[in-house]
């Protein structure tokens, strides 16, 4: 990891706790990707259990979501910027030991995200759950909220898929404003793998005061 990224980490995900949620995701595609004897599986269950019973007796963590979410308004994200939301999002948090690890930046009107689908995303045989699809979908089109300087909460978000979303290969997602009407605000994605779009999405958002995040 280099200084530059060492600089960027928010203080509410120091590199330990980015470097264990990390280590638990890749566990998680492991466990789901590769066959395993009970040995080896009992053995990590045992790890794991005493490891959870520590952390469990550890003060309960407060996570200040709405504070590190309003930051996501204060400037417009530059050209070519990386973008995050919260270290702890389900989809694109590095410290979130269940999430989706997305990285994201602007390219011109577009928020550009990549990701591999591990196997623990798998739906169907060799490709990954429609779910997984629409959640990235809906945090790449929360980037454009950002650099429109817009809080808003999803109020409606179609997916149609084009074609299968394949498991262990680069894939990348695209949003952009198509329109406002008010508090209503109107963004398209896409996503494609190889240049080939698999899926493509509409959403519906409704804009928010800044103050109403904390609610």
């Amino acid at each position: 990891m280099t200084d530059a990224t060492k600089s960027e980490i928010p203080a509410a995900a120091t590199e330990s706790r980015i470097a264990c949620a990390t280590a638990l995701r890749e566990l998680g595609h492991s466990i789901v990707g590769h066959a395993a004897d009970d040995r080896l599986l009992d053995r990590i269950t045992a790890f794991v259990s005493e490891a959870t019973a520590e952390l469990d007796s550890a003060p309960c963590r407060s996570r200040p979501v709405s504070d590190m979410k309003r930051r996501l308004f204060d400037d417009v994200p530059a050209d070519g910027a990386t973008m995050e939301h919260y270290p702890d999002c389900i989809v694109s948090g590095l410290a979130n030991p269940m999430g989706i690890a997305i990285t994201c930046h602007r390219e011109g009107d577009d928020a550009v995200a990549t990701v591999s689908f591990g196997a623990a995303f798998e739906g169907a045989p060799g490709r990954a759950h429609g779910g997984i699809v629409a959640a990235v979908f809906d945090d790449v089109m929360g980037f454009v909220l950002s650099m429109v300087r817009t809080p808003a909460f999803t109020g409606r978000l179609a997916v149609s898929y084009l074609a299968p979303t394949p498991l262990g290969t680069e894939l990348e997602f695209r949003a952009r404003l198509r329109d406002r009407d008010g508090r209503k605000l109107w963004i398209d994605g896409e996503a494609t793998c190889d240049g080939q779009r698999f899926a493509e999405s509409e959403g519906l958002f409704i804009s928010v005061p800044l103050d109403r995040l904390s609610t």
